[in-house]
């Protein structure tokens, strides 16, 4: 016989493609057998058909396309014997999907089979629609699966009872005619059709509110005999399951007593005996009694509950927390999260359990119970966690140090009872782990100690410790350099002691070696080098005695390669050599930042008008209100876009000691006008020719982040190309003669760009979860183009996961969405979440913007859709 003839059995194919010994061998034998069914396809081979089908199924189980067969599975499934109708509904199920026409044509058949006297075939044809049926074949259908669900045989029903699962999730209509039935399955002692007629309950509540309220009233009682039952019920092999009865039968009966208490608490009383019976009596030494407790855990957490049970619950899962294997231990961490929102008193009796999770060798439990501790962390309990987590940090892998750093950093920052302890807590995490820390957090770090006056001389003294013992951490170095810098005189003369301070001698030259050794270390870091170079400047005002040493410091750098680092030399020697005037002036202190209006900042809403006490506020052309007197810039927030208004006093030059945000001259609408001021050549320190214009600034940030040098650079390059021709002004009488202050230039005009029109603010969307806000601003010189900043805040308690936002405009308008900054939206409004939006009006001045959004998050692992409709942007968009 022909090896690959239609005759040809199953097993001999099978046996010469396992001989196969490359894959082209394997495709030549496919290729031939392929041909030999095509064969029998067109000889209409009657006798072969079952075989020839089967052999297509292995083959499409290999890969290769089989569509040339579909046709045969439907001629197997109307022939009148079992055997071709058993290959020819697996073919259907194998071959073809729902979304193939040709299923079309099984219809009829299918109806014939459900009817028919032999069940053996009602339950082929059963298994066939369960599997494959289209939203067309089960409104045909639903009829005669309804009427099997009371079929006279168990396994009839079972399948009829899985096959309506599959016809209400495509038909959600069609859920009200299977509730009776449903219903009447629950009474079932078979416990395979009582197994699929709770899941059929189940799925009829999640698509059917008025299903759901009947199975409340008319079944909850039984729901709990049955578990009762369950529990209480005798050895049974047949069910048997490491001891336990029906384990699975327990689970499926526990999620659908979970949806019919939710929300109800006369259905969620009428099962708190028979829960508390489940999770006291059922063992936990053996993985499907463990599935049987968590099961229990998450109905008493989703049901309408007394606290008592709850304690219960949340007991089970501090025993998981034991447990050797990592998965049930991470399933309870999953649900200790969700369940602090419930009851975090009883989670916090298990912290211990909790914290020495965060050491576990699985990456993966780390990452959770750490996520886990800092929900737990309060006012009451942040001095121990902190500790504990500080105390871990030294000993962490490096891989786990980014994660831990930023949630200690985090917690401190939220928590801290005063500022003392706030200090003494990040010079820790700084001195273990600096190189983790972000930017951001050191920043914060020198507002606060920038505003503890009393702590001045205490910080400055711990900072210069923790350098001699950990000068290899740079964020740790940078703060001492910025803190020596400012509170230097407090370091060598020991100001400011505190009782608990142990005294230490440091003389002018140790606090100078810092700084220079800190210096020459960091060669690669062009912020920590300029921050160096400051602090010298600085320090030859507090350091009289060393002036001469600061001076030749900053003259043997003067030819650095770097145009920054060359720029700040050069600029400091000439005011240490030639201005001795205004240098003291110059080196003042900082003044006092404001925590408060840093704190706006960094959650990324800072208010459109800022007023201080030092003045009234101004209204500039951006926007952005100015105090009359403007304050020195904040030398931590680098990335401020906000540029101090000059006047005409002599003290305009302290407005820039570090060449990011630089003076610009005052402007009229439509007109530049010339300073009249002498002290004008001391408006920018760091500018050799004129100011550049402001929509040039926002390029500048020499230090706002760890870039590279090139970056840095590129800024400057940037700053020194946007010059103006310079105006001769007419000579004024004042303090300064009109000189620059490397090699006296005069003076240039200032110029202030327009920078388009200002729009308000607007609250796009606001609901009693979710509070969206809509900034806006023009590009000059393009109308049609409108830049939208969206800024969401969670007003609710229960952190957003997955969060998506989503925006449709109609055709006259162009809509592109940047990528939002984060997906978790933080609870009870403690951060937000941004995303910028770029909208192009094409009937710009005839019709107004208008917008449909819709925003999808998850709340405790459930899915959540919000959608609304934006009309009222401001005019002229």
């Amino acid at each position: 016989m022909n090896p690959f003839s239609s005759g040809t059995r199953l097993r001999d194919m099978i046996r010469s493609i396992r001989a196969c010994k490359t894959a082209a061998e394997e495709r030549a034998v496919v290729r031939k057998e392929c041909a030999s069914i095509r064969a029998a396809v067109s000889d209409n081979d009657n006798d072969y058909r079952h075989r020839n089908m089967a052999k297509l199924m292995f083959i499409h189980m290999l890969g290769y396309p089989t569509h040339f067969g579909q046709m045969e599975c439907l001629k197997l499934i109307a022939a009148p014997g079992f055997p071709e109708k058993r290959i020819g509904y697996l073919g259907l199920m194998l071959l073809l999907d729902e979304r193939q026409e040709v299923l079309m044509l099984v219809t009829n058949s299918l109806k014939q089979d459900l009817n028919h006297t032999n069940q053996y075939i009602v339950g082929l044809a059963l298994c066939a629609l369960g599997n494959i049926s289209s939203a067309e074949m089960a409104r045909d259908l639903a009829p005669e699966v309804e009427r099997l669900l009371q079929f006279r045989d168990p396994n009839i029903r079972k399948k009829a009872a899985l096959c309506s699962i599959r016809i209400i999730k495509k038909v959600p209509d069609l859920a009200e005619n299977f509730v009776n039935t449903a219903a009447s399955l629950l009474k079932e002692k078979h416990h395979g059709v009582l197994l699929t007629g709770i899941q059929l309950c189940t799925d009829l509540c999640n698509v059917s509110t008025e299903a759901l309220e009947y199975f409340r009233k008319k079944c909850t009682e039984g729901l709990v005999r049955v578990l009762k039952d369950v529990v209480n019920s005798p050895y049974a092999p047949e069910y048997d399951i490491s001891g336990i009865a029906d384990p699975f039968l327990h689970i499926r009966l526990l999620r659908l007593l979970r949806v019919l208490g939710h929300g109800d608490a006369d259905a969620s009383d009428c099962m708190n005996d028979i829960l508390a019976q489940v999770a006291t009596k059922t063992e936990s030494n053996k993985n499907a009694g463990n599935a049987i407790l968590y099961e229990c855990v998450e109905t008493i957490m989703g049901i309408e509950d007394s606290s008592g049970l709850r304690v219960l619950a949340i007991n089970i899962l501090g025993r998981f927390l034991s447990n050797r294997d990592n998965n049930i231990r991470y399933v309870a961490l999953n649900m200790l999260m969700r369940a602090i929102a419930v009851d975090s008193q009883a989670v916090q009796r298990h912290r211990a359990t909790i914290l020495e999770c965060v050491k576990d060798s699985d990456a993966s439990i780390r990452k959770k119970a750490l996520e886990l501790v800092c929900l737990l962390v309060n006012e009451n309990n942040v001095t121990s966690l902190s500790k504990e987590l500080i105390d871990y940090l030294e000993v962490s892998d490096q891989e786990f140090k980014g994660d831990l750093t930023s949630k200690i950093c985090s917690i401190v920052e939220k928590f801290s009872p005063e500022k003392i302890w706030y200090i003494d807590q990040m010079l820790k995490v700084l001195s273990l782990a600096s190189n983790y820390v972000k930017d951001d957090v050191w920043h914060a770090l020198i507002v606060v100690i920038s505003n503890a006056s009393n702590l001045h001389g205490y910080t400055v003294r711990s900072l210069y410790r923790a350098v001699q013992l950990s000068g290899e951490e740079e964020i740790l170095v940078r703060v001492a350099v910025w803190c020596i810098g400012e509170y230097g005189e407090m370091l060598v003369n020991g100001m400011g002691m505190l009782e608990k301070e142990e005294p230490i001698t440091v003389t002018e030259c140790d606090a100078i070696d810092v700084i220079e050794t800190t210096y020459k270390q960091y060669t690669a870091d062009l912020t920590t080098r300029a921050m160096c170079l400051v602090a010298l400047l600085k320090l030859s005002c507090r350091f009289p005695l060393s002036s001469q040493r600061i001076q030749d410091i900053i003259a043997q750098n003067k030819g650095s390669v770097l145009l920054e680092l060359q720029q700040r030399c050069i600029e400091f020697d000439s005011i240490l050599q030639k201005h001795q005037n205004i240098r003291s002036a110059l080196c003042e202190r900082m003044p006092v930042l404001d925590e408060s209006t840093y704190s706006v900042r960094k959650a990324g809403s800072l208010p459109a008008a800022v007023s201080t006490s030092q003045g009234a506020v101004l209204d500039l052309s951006n926007g952005v209100g100015k105090p009359s007197a403007a304050p020195l810039v904040d030398l931590l927030d680098l990335s401020s876009d906000e540029i101090p208004v000059p006047n005409s006093s002599g003290s305009d030059f302290l407005h820039d000691l570090l060449g990011v945000d630089l003076s610009i001259g005052s402007t009229q609408t439509g007109t530049n006008q010339v300073q009249k001021s002498g002290a004008d050549v001391l408006m920018d320190l760091l500018s050799i020719g004129t100011l550049p214009s402001q929509s040039s600034l926002s390029s500048v940030d020499g230090l706002s982040s760890d870039k590279d040098n090139s970056t840095s650079i590129g800024a400057l390059e940037n700053l020194s190309s946007h010059t103006t021709p310079s105006v001769q002004a007419s000579s004024v009488s004042g303090g300064f003669a009109m000189m620059d202050l490397l090699d006296a230039l005069p003076p240039s005009e200032k110029k202030l760009e327009d920078s388009g029109p200002t729009y308000p603010s607007v609250v796009a969307y606001e609901s009693s979860s979710l509070k969206i806000t809509f900034n806006f601003s023009k590009q000059p010189g393009n109308v049609q183009t409108t830049l939208v900043e969206a800024n969401f805040v969670n007003k609710s308690s229960n952190v957003f996961t997955d969060f998506v936002f989503l925006a449709a405009v109609p055709k006259f308008l162009q809509l592109h969405l940047d990528p939002a900054s984060n997906n978790v939206l933080p609870a009870s409004g403690n951060g937000s979440i941004t995303q910028k939006l770029r909208v192009v009006n094409s009937q710009h001045g005839k019709k107004s913007l208008v917008m449909r959004i819709r925003i999808a998050y998850k709340v405790n692992d459930e899915d959540v859709k919000e959608e609304g409709q934006i009309s009222n942007f401001p005019p002229g968009l």
